[in-house]
């Protein structure tokens, strides 16, 4: 009998104030005040947009954590795979909303980390020289220090686990490779000695999937489909013909030209699910989507759209993802990767929004139901 698809979203912590983003960005900071301040840039453009049942949260308050968590579970959601900031000698940003779940039991619902591996800086939010928070990976105490840390989590009966092994996800397996190489071995070792039968580490769906994760210490990885699929519509919306460069060349030089304004990246939705296939790594491969797309409120002009969303798009990726499962009876489980439950400042989210409601989430249920009828 065929394994039951569980989904798992990412889920982003930043929805509280902390000192390190009051320093940076101004007192009261969070993800909200992107989101609020985001403004249309072209006729058309649909920003800011607003959240829907669950208003402007603040991720320090339990009933709305306990709300998010019942909101997925209704929906087929099967957990949440919060960002893990660690950036070595045990400085930690973000912290306050796992360790609050953690101690208080709630909510009970099932969850994993992300490991967020990289260096914070200012690059997409018009700082790009600044370093904020530099990723290192300093010494074997340090190692230890982290596990230490993930330790009371692994061992929470809420945290996911494959066969006795607590998940953890690596955002880019590359600068930890480079950093320290036995860091993962290490992880492996440390989880043995505390009655796990190891770890079930994943790569994200940062890096492609061609490369040899196997090697690199990997149990799995999160497909990189739905960027491959993405990659080549960006990429023709910045090419302009040499003879075309020449002629607003020329009209500049001679004052006729208009100055013109900042063109955002836009890609369409649909054709880039047309083109989404999802592949195996020599790793099991499980399937990412993404409901939605618009870094502008944080990004502004260097910001990209994948234009013309909406819950029936959304869908049609659910079901290339279900089908795909399908035929990877052999993985030890069926895991499917939403990207992400709330993203506001990407425009990422599979959490209510004013324009669609529960839309995205009905169409998650939907194509689920659907799937387990057909086990």
């Amino acid at each position: 009998m065929m394994k039951k698809i569980k989904p798992l979203a990412f889920y982003l912590p930043q929805y509280h104030p902390v000192p390190e983003n009051d320093e940076w960005w101004g007192k009261g900071f969070t993800e909200w005040t992107n989101v609020g301040k985001a403004q249309p840039l072209f006729e058309g453009h649909e920003q800011p947009i607003y959240p829907g049942d669950l208003g402007y949260y603040d991720l320090r308050v339990p009933e709305v954590r306990e709300q998010q968590a019942q909101m997925a579970k209704d929906y087929g959601v099967h957990g949440f795979i919060y960002y893990h900031y660690w950036f070595g000698n045990g400085k930690q940003l973000l912290e306050r909303v796992a360790n609050d779940v953690l101690k208080s039991g709630k909510p009970d619902f099932p969850f994993c980390f992300c490991w967020a591996n990289e260096t914070w800086s200012g690059i997409w939010h018009g700082l790009s020289e600044k370093i904020l928070a530099q990723q290192v990976y300093p010494n074997e105490q340090d190692l230890i220090a982290h596990f230490e840390y993930l330790l009371p989590f692994f061992k929470d009966e809420r945290y996911i686990k494959v066969d006795n092994k607590p998940l953890l996800i690596i955002y880019d397996p590359n600068h930890l490779n480079d950093g320290d190489p036995h860091y993962i071995s290490r992880f492996r070792e440390l989880a043995k000695e505390n009655g796990f039968d190891g770890l079930y580490v994943m790569a994200s769906n940062k890096l492609r999937d061609d490369l040899d994760f196997k090697s690199m210490g990997y149990d799995s990885k999160i497909s990189n489909a739905f960027q491959k699929a993405w990659v080549p519509h960006i990429d023709k919306k910045e090419y302009i013909s040499h003879s075309q460069y020449y002629k607003n060349r020329i009209k500049g030089l001679i004052g006729i030209k208009k100055k013109e304004q900042p063109k955002v990246r836009i890609q369409d939705a649909q054709a880039v699910v047309n083109d989404l296939k999802f592949e195996e790594s020599n790793v099991p491969t499980y399937p990412c989507i993404l409901p939605n797309w618009d870094n502008t409120p944080r990004s502004g002009y260097r910001g990209i759209i994948l234009a013309n969303n909406s819950p029936e798009i959304f869908e049609q990726q659910v079901e290339k993802a279900a089908t795909y499962l399908e035929d990877k009876k052999d993985y030890p489980e069926q895991f499917l990767i939403v990207k992400s439950w709330n993203e506001w400042a990407e425009g990422n989210i599979l959490e209510p929004d004013r324009k669609y409601g529960f839309g995205y989430l009905n169409a998650l249920k939907k194509i689920l139901n659907k799937h387990s009828r057909n086990e």
